[in-house]
């Protein structure tokens, strides 16, 4: 048995990898496409870290801007942790290759490392490279992973975890290529498949993937979920294709105006603050636009090139010389997979998790923008550390193949199955309720009315399938099975939407404008009994 298998080949699965590797461990990481696809390379506009390379900063100011993001709903202590361990980490990433942009400043090393301001930060902390942050940190930990001879297998979408007496011992995998349905024996189990944006197809800047794989796999097999109600909504993507414009482009000096003009909101204010402040100027029947002309073409090429081709690609547009249509999307899940502080899922003995598809509790109620990176590296080192340390103090037997029989069963049943109900039309359909009624804004009214649409949809799950019957490549089934994990977390999501009578970051409702901390300084956490569900 390998000592620990990861799910999921971004960013914090791969910084796991190596974290793992370097203390001893044999490792093997699966992903269910390639590492350079993973949603790690579409986060733009920097990784936080409080170097005061460009103006005062400190640790301290740090911690208390993500506390303050937070709403109280992070664990401080994590928070301080994540926030104090950063400058570590950005010097870790330069030692393997991340070619940060630079200062002219006489100096070396990480003291030559430029940063930009993101919304919600009290200092200019996000080091970047260009707007290509997340892409240059995600390539450069696959090389160097690589180097390591640390193991993939690529195009292995997740099944389900391999448990015996509530205890991880590896999991199942749908080979793509093949058809063939694979089990994976291991000591640890880290899950590092990232969140569930893709929940709002067609409002996200998520990829299609971005599914709650992971997240819907270990609430079906006993571990806990929270905080799903708690989801970002980035300010700024393309209006007609959703593409994500970094908000680099607002921490370079951008601005955001309406159809007359006027600019409407501090364009640096934390994200659930500028989300609807734009949505509110689309109440009131006014479109909006990013200006960056006053930056000029030269400033543009240097530090937003990635910017400028995504909208004259897909809007038409030319940054340095006319507005930028844009709406705010969904972006980021703050919940997920309940982990305490060695990253191990609560519920499940010897199964970790890192990344987006974990609640480490240091985003809370909403993420500090330029911290997601930091937390992928950060808590992706001590995943790596903590399931090794789990491998090798403890004795795990050889599983039997119960799960991987099952899931060939599954398999094989939706093969022979009828399918008289298309569920791409219900995923569009999923995706545009989710943005309509458990969006920006939400009231009761609208939960409730998803709710009901979803476990209708659920109900009408018998009648849909694959229309493809090829074992091979089959990109038909995959669409399925990442649907099906969707449709699960959506309810999941809505319920405790619904339950949160407060407004809180992200979840802001109608009716319940102000916070209420006696009642919900908490989180709502989820957990899967098999005769009953989840339950609250």
């Amino acid at each position: 048995m390998i000592d620990v298998l990861i799910i999921g080949s971004g960013g914090a699965g791969l910084t796991a990898a190596l974290s793992a590797k370097d203390v001893g461990a044999s490792v093997l990481v699966v992903g269910k496409a390639y590492p350079t696809n993973s949603q790690t390379s579409m986060a733009q506009g920097g990784m936080n870290a409080a170097l005061a390379n460009v103006e005062e900063d400190s640790i301290d100011a740090h911690i208390a801007d993500t506390i303050k993001s937070a709403r109280g709903l992070c664990d401080e202590e994590r928070v301080k942790q994540m926030c104090t361990s950063a400058p570590d980490a950005i010097a870790w990433l330069e030692s393997i290759g991340v070619p940060f942009s630079r200062l002219d400043n006489g100096k070396i090393g990480t003291d030559t490392v430029a940063q930009r301001q993101m919304g919600g930060a009290s200092a200019k902390r996000a080091c970047y490279a260009q707007d290509y942050t997340g892409l240059k940190i995600l390539h450069t930990l696959y090389d160097t992973c690589l180097k390591h001879h640390i193991d993939f297998l690529d195009e292995h979408y997740l099944l389900s975890l391999i448990l015996e007496e509530g205890v991880a011992k590896g999991a199942t995998f749908l080979d793509i290529r093949t058809g063939e349905v694979k089990q994976i024996n291991a000591k640890s189990v880290i899950v590092a498949t990232g969140g569930y944006g893709g929940i709002y197809h067609g409002f996200t800047t998520n990829m299609y993937g971005a599914s709650g794989d992971g997240i819907a796999t270990v609430l079906r097999a006993g571990g806990a979920v929270s905080d799903m109600e708690f989801i970002q909504f980035h300010p700024t993507a393309l209006k007609n294709s959703s593409i994500l414009i970094s908000e680099s482009a607002r921490g370079e000096g951008g601005y955001l105006v309406n159809t007359k003009g006027e600019r409407f909101v501090d364009e640096l204010k934390p994200r659930d603050v500028v989300a609807r402040a734009i949505f509110e100027q689309f109440a009131q029947g006014q479109e909006v636009f990013l200006d960056v002309r006053h930056l000029g073409e030269e400033k543009l090429m240097e530090l937003l090139p990635q910017e400028v081709a995504l909208c004259k690609l897909h809007e038409n547009v030319d940054p340095s010389k006319e507005l930028i249509p844009i709406k705010p999307v969904a972006h980021y899940s703050m919940g997920g997979i309940d982990v305490n502080a060695l990253m191990q899922v609560e519920g499940i003995q010897g199964c970790f998790a890192v990344g987006e598809c974990a609640n480490a509790k240091v985003h809370g109620a909403n993420r500090l923008g330029g911290n997601s990176l930091l937390e992928i590296v950060t808590f992706g080192k001590l995943a790596g550390q903590h399931a090794y340390t789990y491998a090798s103090t403890t004795s795990v037997n050889m599983p039997d193949e119960t799960q991987k029989k099952q899931d060939i069963d599954y398999i094989e049943n939706l093969f022979s199955k009828k399918s008289t109900l298309n569920f791409y039309t219900q995923r569009e359909k999923l995706g545009e309720l989710f943005y309509e009624k458990v969006g920006i804004v939400r009231d009761n009214t609208k939960l409730n009315q998803a709710l009901e649409a979803v476990i209708a949809m659920q109900e009408k799950l018998v009648h849909m399938g694959i229309e493809d019957k090829s074992p091979k490549n089959n990109t038909n089934l995959t669409d399925f099975l990442e649907f099906v994990n969707v449709l699960l977390l959506s309810s999941t999501i809505i319920s405790a939407a619904i339950a949160r009578d407060e407004s809180r970051g992200a979840h802001y409702k109608e009716g319940f404008e102000k916070l209420d901390d006696e009642k919900f300084k908490n989180h709502i956490v989820f957990q899967w009994e098999q005769t009953q569900g989840a339950k609250a």
